[in-house]
């Protein structure tokens, strides 16, 4: 296994290593948990948000309001994040999930399951799965980055120092076809 990817200290997810963690999550209550937040690629509170408010989902999108982010830097008032298929038949099911942790109680859930899936912890926390699913988008559909970057709610400069040129392989970004497949 190659060592892990770590960016300013937070994993970033191989598929073959989510696969692992989600494994170790064991429970579907769980495992649907760590889908919604890999595949939506919300920031923590923002799910929870998400979680109290089906509403904001519209179709192959979700419409984050003002009141969903109050991040202090954040550069969109509001913005419109787009699901893969994947991501969007997995939402009904995450509304109805117990809500998420708070944000010490994820990272220890997270890291209690890759220990027990034989999963390397470093790095592991509420970060990790949306740093993992926008450095997925990017290596799979790098002519739409600035639309990825949109919907992540960041700027074209954060983005760029953060999610291009992760040492993923073409067996990597193969395995990424099947959670990104649809977002385009």
């Amino acid at each position: 296994m190659p060592k892990p990817i770590l960016k300013s200290g937070v994993r970033i997810l191989r598929p073959v290593e989510y696969e692992q963690l989600r494994e170790g999550a064991a429970t579907l209550e769980n495992q649907t948990r760590s889908d919604a937040l890999l595949l939506t690629g919300l920031r923590y509170i923002e799910a929870q948000r998400l979680q109290t408010n089906p509403k904001w989902v519209d179709g192959r999108f979700i419409h984050l309001p003002p009141s969903a982010q109050r991040k202090a830097k954040r550069q969109q008032r509001e913005r419109w994040v787009r699901l893969s298929s994947k991501g969007a038949s997995l939402l009904p099911y995450f509304f109805k999930t117990k809500p998420l942790p708070i944000w010490k109680g994820w990272t220890q859930n997270m890291e209690r399951w890759a220990t027990k899936a034989g999963l390397d912890p470093a790095g592991l926390g509420p970060k990790t799965l949306r740093k993992s699913w926008e450095s997925w988008l990017v290596a799979s559909y790098p002519e739409r980055v600035l639309e990825v970057f949109l919907s992540q709610g960041h700027t074209q400069m954060t983005a760029l120092s953060h999610y291009l040129g992760l040492p993923f392989t073409q067996g990597d970004k193969g395995a990424m076809l099947e959670y990104v497949g649809g977002w385009a």
